[in-house]
């Protein structure tokens, strides 16, 4: 069972050796609190215990942490070899269901990864044999402990990978340096947007040391590369607290805090700027996690928005730059027309656009259930006006 405390705080509560225990449950990912939790250690079985997370019972590991991981390895195993195959002689199905299918697959392994779940200490210690220490990394995530709480260890690894990410950083080839992302906060691991950003000339009125504007600035790293080509005056706007600590973090490690300035917006900030540049989110849908939020966009809201938003916000002869793959449109989720017909309905024109193709790996995995869309996939950078 489960109950909501005073605080707010999600609580999961299970018998262990007769008595009725509880702590609070954490999820960065918005996942709810387990109904059923029993206790396993080293002695269950990858079998007994993929049984039961799909039935939906947790499984509160009270073993050796190393085994834990084997199991959830396990478990992996158990949940690729059981996923749904095409009924003999049908064709593949078309896009978009081919897309929602898959993403219903990936929310059915997600579930059954996480029902593995592991007891933390207040000071983010895991009390178990041959556990490492997370405290740091629990902690970029969590902040200050508060108390013993529960979490998956599927979410955990997420939270040691993140901090890896963000101890060494990103070599940015485009920008000379290192960016840092936070948990929760997309990586600039796709380079190819980078690289249209880079060499895309900069629009005469912005070489009268006027202001530009990078929207949803994520790590920061769009700013910084408009700073670094010698754009002395950049607004960056983000509503996401952690992406905020981020992006500061960033710009101040690059001295680049006297050029850019952080704010807290929702899209745009108060002001006309002579460029203004979004890298929304690119495929409409609902994101599953954190960092689902760099990948999906509900209703294509950020997207919309800065459309509609874009001319009110322009200086005069300014331009403003969409960097978007049209993957949602190999998966017939979001037509090129519907995007065209957005900017128009704002009073804006298409000034000119530059593509490049993706090097990510899945472009080139034709094991890849989306592979064909991801196969014909472009990443742009449109340039718009005002009409």
């Amino acid at each position: 069972m489960n109950t909501i405390d005073a605080d707010e705080h999600a609580t999961v509560s299970w018998n262990e050796k007769g008595a009725l225990r509880s702590a609070r449950w954490r999820s960065e990912n918005g996942v709810t609190p387990p109904r059923r939790v029993v206790i396993a250690d080293d002695r269950m079985s990858a079998d007994a215990a993929y049984r039961l997370a799909c039935e939906g019972t947790a499984i509160l590991w009270r073993g050796d942490f190393q085994n834990a991981r084997q199991r959830l390895q396990a478990l992996a195993r158990r949940a690729d070899q059981h996923k749904p195959s095409k009924p003999a002689g049908k064709a593949t199905p078309a896009f978009p269901e081919a897309f929602h299918q898959y993403r219903m697959a990936q929310a059915q392994r997600a579930r059954i990864l996480g029902m593995l779940l592991l007891p933390f200490t207040a000071e983010h210690h895991i009390p178990l044999p041959r556990a490492p220490d997370v405290s740091q990394a629990c902690e970029e995530a969590y902040g200050p402990g508060d108390g013993p709480y529960l979490a998956s260890l599927r979410e955990l690894l997420g939270l040691i990978g993140a901090h890896e990410w963000r101890k060494k950083g990103i070599e940015i080839p485009a920008l000379g340096a290192r960016i840092h992302p936070h948990y929760g906060v997309f990586s600039p691991v796709r380079g190819e947007y980078l690289d249209l950003v880079a060499i895309e000339p900069l629009p005469e009125a912005l070489k009268a040391g006027a202001v530009a504007m990078d929207i949803g600035t994520g790590t920061g790293v769009l700013a910084a590369m408009l700073a670094k080509r010698g754009v002395a005056h950049i607004i960056a706007t983000e509503h996401d607290r952690r992406a905020l600590a981020c992006a500061r973090d960033n710009l101040k490690t690059l001295n680049l805090g006297q050029q850019v300035r952080v704010l807290d917006a929702d899209l745009f900030a108060d002001a006309k700027a002579a460029l203004v540049i979004c890298n929304p989110p690119w495929l409409p849908g609902k994101p599953g996690s954190a960092i689902e939020h760099a990948v999906y966009d509900q209703d294509s809201r950020m997207l919309r928005g800065f459309l509609a938003g874009l001319a009110s916000h322009l200086a005069p002869g300014g331009e403003g730059w969409l960097i978007l793959s049209d993957l949602a449109e190999h998966l017939g989720l979001r037509s090129r027309e519907q995007l065209l017909a957005w900017a128009g309905a704002a009073g804006l024109k298409v000034l000119g656009k530059r593509d490049i193709r993706p090097r990510h790996a899945r472009a080139a995995d034709a094991g890849d259930p989306l592979y064909a869309a991801r196969a014909a996939e472009l990443t742009s950078l449109w340039r718009f006006g005002t009409a």
